[in-house]
C-alpha cells in the first residue's frame, strides 16, 4: 500500500527569462482546492500588471487530482509543461503558478513550453523536497482495567498519544501509518471491550 508522498517543506520561488519576457515561479506545499484558489487570487492581486498568472496542482496521496491552466496562453503550452515537472519530480500536494511579464516579444508554441517549463523546474530546484507518511487519526476507548494492556501495546508500537484520558473508561487518540492500520488495530481489537473509531 503507497502510504509516503514527496511535496516541498515550504514555499519557494523560481524565475526564467526570455527574449525580454519574465517568468517568476511560485511552488507551494497544499493540502485543499481552497487554499490553492486563496494562493491564486492572492498572487493575481500582488502580480495584476503581469500578462498571465497560469498554474498547475495536484493533491493526495494518491495524486488522482491534478489540474492545469494556460490563462489565456496557447492551449497546453503554460499548464501543462508546468504539471509535467510535477509529475516528472513525482511530487503532490504542490501547486506551481507561473507569472508571465510579457517582453513584447512572441515566443512561439516551443518557446512557451520551454520558458513555463524552466521557470517550474526553477521553483522545484530551489525547494527542499520531503517525504510524507500518511497516517489515520484514531479514538481508542476502553475500560480501566484493560489499561495495561493496553499501554503495552502503545509502547510496543511506539504509538503517538493525544488528549489521553484515563478515568473508569478511557480514551486515546493516536496516528497510525495506513500500511500498518490493520495489523495494530486488529492487536487492539483482540483486547476485551475495547472499540477503535476513526477520525477526520
Amino acid at each position: 500500500m503507497e502510504d509516503s508522498y514527496k511535496t516541498i517543506s515550504k514555499p519557494s520561488e523560481g524565475l526564467f527569462k526570455d527574449k525580454g519576457s519574465k517568468f517568476i515561479s511560485f511552488a507551494y506545499p497544499v493540502d485543499s482546492e481552497d487554499e490553492i484558489r486563496d494562493i491564486i487570487q492572492t498572487l493575481k492581486k500582488e502580480h495584476y500588471s503581469a500578462r498571465h498568472h497560469c498554474f498547475g496542482w495536484r493533491l493526495g496521496h494518491e495524486k488522482l487530482l491534478f489540474r492545469a491552466n494556460d490563462d489565456g496562453e496557447p492551449s497546453s503550452t503554460a499548464g501543462k509543461p508546468i504539471l509535467g515537472q510535477i509529475q516528472s519530480f513525482d511530487l503532490t500536494n504542490i501547486l506551481i503558478v507561473v507569472v508571465r511579464y510579457f517582453g513584447g516579444t512572441l515566443l512561439g508554441v516551443s518557446g512557451l513550453i520551454n520558458a513555463y517549463r524552466n521557470a517550474a523546474l526553477d521553483a522545484i530546484n530551489q525547494a527542499e523536497i520531503v517525504e510524507r507518511v500518511v497516517e489515520k487519526k484514531l479514538l481508542v476507548e476502553f475500560g480501566y482495567g484493560v489499561m495495561n494492556e493496553v499501554m503495552k501495546v502503545f509502547k510496543d508500537e511506539k504509538l503517538p498519544q493525544f488528549d489521553p484520558i484515563f478515568d473508569l473508561d478511557c480514551t486515546i487518540k493516536t496516528q497510525i501509518r495506513l500500511s500498518e492500520i490493520d495489523r495494530i488495530t486488529d492487536g487492539l481489537k483482540k483486547i476485551n471491550g475495547l472499540q477503535i473509531s476513526f477520525l477526520n
